[in-house]
């Protein structure tokens, strides 16, 4: 079975769970709307570095991101 990345997925599930905005949510992080958005869509992925404040700030290990 192949791993999935589901970053994406997870923060648009939390986005829309506490109704954030991608720009609130990417104030929270220090970054762009657009860079939400295209995490979102798949098109990139987050910093490295990013993944234990996303983590931390959504409430899913890291592993479960990119099972």
């Amino acid at each position: 079975m192949r791993n999935k990345i589901r970053i994406g997925e997870c923060i648009l599930n939390y986005r829309r769970k506490h109704r954030l905005t991608q720009d609130e949510f990417g104030k929270l992080l220090g970054v762009s709307p657009q860079a939400v958005s295209k995490w979102e869509r798949k098109i990139c992925y987050p910093d490295i570095f990013l993944l234990p404040i996303i983590s931390d700030l959504i409430g899913i290990s890291i592993a479960e991101m990119v099972k």
